[in-house]
């Protein structure tokens, strides 16, 4: 098709930038067959459990292969109500206030498509998720970013939203444990944050997709806390913690208004998340807490080892108390985070992503991703610290 098509793209599509973490792996892909190790995608290195399988498995066989009610399947409604107030605290209607949906990404340009006029403003925390200033310039809002900063350990703060705030804000976007940081913030920091957003009067989502996932003291969700269930959607799903990305289905959990404006529009584009999906996420929620506990034990070793090499070889990097992430400095190595990337990547065959693709407030730093096996790990850390020993001659 010729170029000139151009002239049929939205406008305020053309405006949006390509993905970070996608242009980086063209290089990658590039690469195929030279013995990669990837710290790049923030995938689970681990196959969805066999019982969950076996459970869509069944599914087909038995001919469950029509639409569902566009909220989702009452039984796994049920389940996920039942899950949430037990690993979260919050209860919640499944007739009225959850909407099971394709991925926690679906939820969320749900919530944006629902909530958002144009000219709205939407607050995020930075270093942030590819997706989430795109995804609130794609209905016309206007993003407001909050820096974090490695000296706190990437958490959000009050005062950090106090001194980004702007007459507007309408919406504050959440995602504790972070990707791509691992930070997350403690009880007494989430407290000062829902004051803030009761003050401004702010609707809060939560993506809380890595909760589970969590492995230096408890996971808070900010809608358990006083005064913020009524003004918070809480977004979460199977992705992470139950090793189900390919599977798409996540859910989103709200006051019934709120659950049922995001309703109208899933049930005009989506219609429903697929039946199988979430015949295998009622089985993961009924009999997988086992396959999670197992899987996490996995990531906080692979955690442990990640960062103290990085620290060892001379990359600062926190110790991210949730999340598969680490997010290493490379301002002492002399070269930029992109530099650092691209020259790890040719010369030790090891791939992580340049910081800025999350965000300014990613300069300076790379991400990598520890779900992928410990000896693989190894390997990586040992390559690059041959990379690093090398820029430092």
């Amino acid at each position: 098709m010729s170029t000139t098509s151009n002239r049929w793209v939205a406008g305020h599509v053309a405006a949006l930038p390509r993905s970070g973490i996608r242009d980086f792996f063209e290089l990658v892909a590039k690469m195929k067959g030279q013995d990669v190790i990837s710290l790049g995608v923030g995938e689970p290195d681990f196959v969805t459990p066999w019982h969950v399988r076996k459970a869509a498995i069944t599914a087909l066989e038995e001919g469950k292969t029509y639409y569902t009610s566009n909220l989702g399947m009452p039984e796994l409604r049920r389940a996920v109500a039942t899950y949430v107030t037990e690993h979260f605290g919050v209860n919640y209607r499944p007739e009225d206030q959850i909407i099971i949906t394709v991925g926690v990404s679906e939820a969320l340009d749900l919530a944006f498509r629902a909530f958002c006029n144009p000219g709205d403003k939407v607050m995020y925390h930075q270093p942030c998720y590819v997706s989430y200033h795109p995804s609130i310039s794609l209905v016309h809002a206007e993003g407001v970013a909050v820096p974090t900063y490695a000296k706190d350990n990437f958490a959000l703060t009050a005062e950090a939203l106090r001194a980004a705030w702007v007459p507007g804000c309408k919406i504050l976007m959440l995602n504790l444990p972070c990707n791509p940081t691992g930070g997350t913030c403690d009880r007494t920091q989430l407290e000062a944050i829902a004051a803030f957003c009761r003050e401004k009067d702010l609707l809060v989502l939560s993506d809380e997709i890595y909760s589970e996932l969590t492995f230096d003291g408890t996971h808070t969700s900010i809608a358990s806390l006083p005064g913020m269930q009524d003004r918070t959607i809480f977004l979460h799903g199977f992705s992470k913690a139950f090793a189900m990305t390919g599977w798409r289905i996540g859910y989103a959990c709200g006051p019934e208004v709120l659950i049922d404006a995001m309703m109208k529009v899933h049930q005009y584009s989506m219609m429903c998340a697929s039946i199988i999906a979430q015949e295998a996420a009622l089985e993961a929620l009924n009999n997988g807490w086992d396959d999670v506990c197992e899987m996490r034990d996995q990531y906080h070793r692979r955690r442990d080892l990640i960062v103290r090499r990085f620290n060892e070889i001379g990359l600062t990097c926190h110790s991210p108390r949730g999340s598969f992430y680490a997010f290493p400095s490379t301002q002492g190595i002399g070269m930029t985070e992109k530099e650092f990337a691209i020259g790890l990547l040719k010369e030790q065959k090891v791939a992580v992503i340049p910081g800025t693709a999350f965000g300014v407030n990613g300069t300076g730093h790379v991400r990598a991703c520890f779900a992928t096996g410990y000896e693989q790990l190894v390997i990586a850390c040992d390559r690059m610290e041959k990379f690093v020993q090398g820029a430092k001659k």
